[in-house]
């Protein structure tokens, strides 16, 4: 499910740590915003700060929150204490683990050497997308680091959400190139690692809109 043209592509905001850069992201037609509960990351957020963006937002803005390789008892007690809408495991979660807390997920896949794509596709049918980023060893994200686009197959049984050093300059290329379900960014519309740039995220979005 990419390669294909998309009535409107879907944006996900990611890295999320202050309610105004929320409610920003969601002001300017971002889909969805991304809360890192992963602690050695400079974007992580813990329960308290969660629970101030989320209350920020307006309706019909979808809130992810973002794992890795997190003990089931650190999951269950953000759920236990926000509303997510969608959980993104963006470390070497399993198949069974990802299921485990009966929420929406995405499973998100480091285009390591090697990848394959169509049967992590199988292996995560249930996924709501598979996020795609690029790779740096010991670092599961938002590195700013973009991969080679043409590695990515014609066709996938999931839909498919690039990610992975887009920034304003590059949007519009990669989803001309890529033609995914959606986007997610995160350092690439920032002014500093976890404070959002207003002026980035609306130039970000304007060249979304230019892909059409």
């Amino acid at each position: 499910m990419h390669g294909e043209s998309v009535a409107r592509m879907r944006v996900k905001i990611c890295g999320i740590t202050r309610p105004e850069d929320g409610l920003r992201a969601a002001s300017l037609g971002a889909d969805a915003i991304g809360l890192v509960f992963y602690a050695k990351s400079p974007r992580a957020v813990d329960v308290a700060q969660a629970q101030a963006i989320l209350a920020a937002l307006p309706a019909f803005v979808t809130t992810v929150g973002l794992f890795v390789d997190a003990p089931p008892e650190h999951v269950n007690a953000v759920l236990d204490a926000l509303p997510l809408d969608l959980l993104q495991f963006h470390g070497n979660e399993p198949p069974a683990y990802c299921r485990a807390f009966r929420r929406p997920y995405l499973k998100a896949l480091a285009m390591r050497p090697g990848c394959d794509l169509a049967t992590a596709a199988e292996a995560y049918a249930d996924a709501r997308a598979l996020l795609v980023d690029a790779y740096q060893p010991g670092v599961p994200g938002g590195t700013g680091m973009r991969f080679d686009w043409d590695r990515l197959p014609a066709r996938l049984s999931r839909p498919l959400v690039l990610a992975g050093g887009l920034d304003p300059d590059n949007i519009a290329d990669a989803i001309r190139a890529v033609r995914p379900w959606g986007v997610d960014v995160s350092s690439g519309v920032e002014a500093a690692k976890g404070v959002k740039s207003a002026e980035k995220m609306a130039a970000f979005m304007r060249g979304v809109e230019s892909a059409r």
